[in-house]
């Protein structure tokens, strides 16, 4: 209970100041006028003036609160390396006994887990959240055990108590990391690309581990290549693409003896392998409505080179110019197909036919330049039916369809086969074109087919009676594409509606040049943060469960669901950062979830430096963990909150008003009283003494 006097006037405080300050000075004349009784005025006059003031006696009831003490563990996965987590367990329940023994005292224990998204540990935003909870004005010290690795440490808050920091690792611990620190985005294929990477030791490092560290460089998941690198500083390193599309590097540290994790011993560069330029020779046999169709399609790709002849006109016109004049410069063609002939990604023949031009070794040449890698595409007229066709050289050997001199002079609308709806050639293609509405019923009609019969490779597309229409197949290294019609241009004009020309052309041309993105057979993931979406496309009508390695080597399968012709999808979210494993039948990819070393691993040495700040802000102290809990005892606000041995907490001395009552300290009418007796007494005693 605690009493004190309050003063509540009954008029308003300036007007009572005043009639005081005439009080006074009434009293002070009647003294310097010598009126014997000045003294009974001013004390009648002080009891007026006690009344006016009212005091009174307020009374309060107060419970006295406990201070609390808030106590954060950190359970991030840096304090999960070594022995840290049962040190931490050890020192928290060590600390918990010293603080629960003392009185009026409310421990409040928080834990921090992992960050969302490899955020890292947000040791000061557990102090803010932990602050929020609880009246400043009880908290008599903040506690946290920790490795002191904060990754929010930029504005550290303002706190009314003593923060101490207890420290979990070892004094002789060390750790090495790997760091690239500059990859580019792309890279071009067959040239290399330079990396920039560091490995770098911290801590208390072994003699026998120090100066020198093997790297070793995996591509896609496949074996390994070591090298030895120095420690302690950059390192250029270059690297040459194997394939277009993503590749996925890693690089490894191999985990030294004694170190406190190899989890930040690896790191995943992901590079998109390019093409310099996409070289293309295309051959038409004479002028005709499409033959710009090829070559506007190619134009218009910055990233081809394109090499375009056309055989104005055939050995059977005879006009007497000689052949030296016929064309600006002589046709190359030992250079182009014998010479040079490897340097090409594509050969087109449009509408193209035996007439002596082209010699049997050079289409022989062409056959051994498809086996090896090359890519042929045949767009054939009425010529291929004929006995001066393409079929009837060295390039049969590697077409996947024979003509059987019949020509289909008749107008009909192209589909997609059952197959080419599979194919990334064809997949989708109608949609595109026409929206939602996958209808090829839409398409203008072709009026030339040439009827082939497949001996080999996919019919994709189908023309009049359901003959074959677009043929695609490899041959060992190389592919070849057969369209049996010469009539693509239609679409091109808009005829009937048109189609989708420049989309067809497109895809069967970057097929062709081997773009991984028109894989038929192709297994890849997409990542988002920590979920990863895998599509596996495929020729056939069903696939297998793709087996999944996590980076810690755990394995689970997972069943992929059909969600269009010849595409399987499936959503998976990965439960650690890292490198992921994937495998259906003969396919495998690789993708990344996040970096290869968690934020959580880039500093693994405990350390107070980032919390510093805020232990000498508030006159904490950092003790280890090894070296025992230290005492604790009560120091005033603003002294000194650590020493040899022991750490400090500022008592509050809180409460809570229950009850306040308020009576008056002396009745009105009794100092009324006593002020009229007085004023009567003075009275009275000046009229005595004149008398």
């Amino acid at each position: 209970m605690t009493e004190r006097i309050l003063f509540d006037a009954l008029i308003p405080w300036p007007v009572f100041w005043c009639i005081a300050v005439v009080v006074v000075l009434m009293v002070g004349l009647s003294l310097w006028r010598g009126l014997a009784g000045w003294w009974l005025r001013g004390l009648s006059a002080a009891a007026v003036l006690l009344a006016l003031s009212n005091p009174s006696l307020q009374t309060e009831e107060r419970q006295t609160e406990d201070d609390i003490v808030l106590v954060i563990a950190d359970d991030t996965a840096s304090q999960r390396i070594s022995d840290r987590a049962a040190q931490t367990e050890t020192a928290l329940a060590q600390l918990l006994g010293q603080l629960e023994a003392r009185p009026n005292t409310d421990v409040r224990v928080s834990r921090l887990g992992d960050g969302a998204e490899n955020t890292g540990s947000a040791l000061v935003g557990a102090v803010r959240d932990a602050l929020s909870d609880v009246p400043s004005g009880r908290v008599a010290g903040v506690f946290m055990l920790s490795d002191g690795q904060a990754h929010d440490a930029e504005s550290l808050p303002s706190l009314p108590a003593p923060f101490h920091v207890m420290l979990s690792g070892k004094e002789n611990d060390w750790d090495r990391r790997l760091m690239v620190t500059n990859a580019p985005a792309f890279a071009i294929l067959g040239e290399p690309v330079t990396l920039t990477i560091r490995v770098e030791d911290q801590g208390v490092i072994p003699a026998d581990v120090q100066g020198m560290a093997v790297l070793q460089i995996s591509v896609d998941g496949e074996a390994p290549q070591s090298v030895r690198v120095p420690t302690g500083r950059d390192m250029e390193l270059p690297i040459t693409l194997p394939h277009g599309g993503m590749n996925v590097v890693q690089f490894t540290v191999p985990e030294a003896s004694g170190e406190l994790t190899d989890r930040n011993n690896s790191a995943v560069v992901q590079i998109n392998g390019v093409r310099d330029r996409l070289r293309v020779l295309l051959v038409s046999g004479e002028p005709h409505p499409g033959e710009r169709t090829w070559r506007n399609l190619l134009k218009s790709d910055s990233s081809v080179d394109l090499v375009h002849f056309t055989i104005l006109r055939p050995p059977e016109k005879q006009d007497g110019v000689p052949v030296s004049e016929l064309s600006l410069i002589a046709f190359p063609t030992r250079e182009l197909f014998l010479d040079k002939i490897d340097e090409f990604d594509l050969i087109i023949f449009d509408r193209y036919k035996r007439r002596g031009i082209l010699p049997g070794l050079y289409l022989d040449n062409v056959s051994n330049y498809v086996r090896n890698g090359g890519a042929v595409l045949i767009a054939a007229g009425p010529d291929f039916a004929s006995a001066d066709s393409l079929f009837h050289s060295g390039l049969a050997d590697v077409l996947p369809a024979a003509p059987t001199a019949r020509v289909f002079e008749e107008g009909f609308r192209p589909q997609i086969t059952e197959l080419g709806q599979r194919h990334p050639v064809t997949e989708g293609l109608d949609a595109p074109f026409m929206g939602d509405q996958a209808d090829t019923a839409n398409w203008g009609r072709w009026f030339r087919l040439i009827d082939l019969e497949p001996t080999s490779g996919s019919t994709v597309m189908s023309g009049a009676a359901a003959r074959p229409l677009l043929v695609l197949d490899r041959v060992e290294e190389g592919r070849v594409a057969l369209l049996a019609s010469d009539h693509a241009w239609l679409w091109s004009r808009g005829f009937e509606g048109g189609g989708p020309q420049l989309e067809l052309l497109r895809r069967l041309a970057h097929w062709m040049m081997k773009e991984p993105e028109l894989e038929e057979e192709a297994l890849w993931a997409e990542a988002i943060g920590q979920e990863m979406t895998i599509i596996r496309r495929t020729l056939s009508e069903d696939v297998g469960d793709v087996e999944i390695t996590a980076p810690d080597g755990s394995v689970q399968t997972v069943p992929m669901t059909q969600t269009s012709p010849g595409r399987y999808e499936a959503v998976v979210t990965g439960p650690d950062i890292g490198l992921y494993r994937l495998k259906e039948a003969d396919q495998t990819a690789v993708v990344a979830l996040g970096p290869a070393a968690p934020r959580e691993f880039e500093e693994t040495l405990a350390s107070d430096a980032k919390l510093s700040g805020l232990v000498s802000a508030t006159n904490g102290g950092v003790v280890a963990m090894t070296q025992g809990v230290p005492r604790l005892r009560d120091v005033r606000a603003g002294r000194p909150a650590s020493g040899r041995g022991w750490l400090g907490l500022t008592p509050r001395n809180a409460f809570v008003t229950t009850d306040v009552s308020v009576a008056p300290l002396v009745p009105a009418w009794v100092l009324l009283l006593i002020a009229a007796v007085l004023a009567a007494g003075a009275w009275l005693y000046e009229g005595r003494r004149r008398a």
